[in-house]
């Protein structure tokens, strides 16, 4: 049984949601990590890295799923998303922890069947998968379904269209 820490990154909300992979898969945790809006963007960053450090240190996940970030029409809000990834990564990467990175549509299109899927269908695919009695909060969903996208592909047998392969 593999431990997956999903993290859906945000310069003000950071979710993180943690599940065994095993049959069925389960959840162990899921939360977001609030930032303060008063805070300059530094603190912001250092309590991302603290507060994973502490999650990773508590839970000991194995691997971790990230989401990519998309292009973004306002560069501010895509600089400071790059910021928290970054605080992000290296958390994990501090713990000795493999990534993989996941574009959105292809987190949405492993959970929700839809690259366009929205966040409510998200939400109810991750309660539905891992059978919870309540939705976790949106930021949280979206970890959740980054840890369950990252176990549903690194446990499919490898084919052409994975691989890159060409016939």
């Amino acid at each position: 049984m593999t431990r997956i820490l999903g993290i859906d990154p945000g310069s003000r909300v950071t979710g993180y949601g943690i599940v065994d992979d095993g049959r069925p898969t389960r959840l162990v945790t899921e939360g977001t990590l609030r930032l303060p809006r008063q805070a300059g963007l530094a603190e912001r960053l250092g309590r991302i890295f603290d507060g994973l450090a502490e999650l990773i240190a508590e839970h000991r996940p194995q691997e971790v799923a990230l989401e990519q970030v998309f292009v973004h029409r306002n560069a501010d809000t895509a600089l400071k998303l790059g910021h928290a990834r970054g605080a992000a990564l290296t958390a994990c990467v501090q713990a000795g922890l493999p990534v993989a990175e996941y574009a959105p549509a292809r987190i949405k299109q492993a959970i929700a069947g839809s690259g366009r899927a929205d966040k409510t269908q998200v939400g109810y695919m991750v309660r539905a998968l891992l059978r919870l009695r309540t939705s976790p909060a949106e930021d949280a969903a979206d970890a959740l379904a980054a840890a369950l996208c990252h176990a549903h592909h690194r446990s499919a047998p490898l084919t052409a269209a994975t691989t890159g392969a060409r016939r």
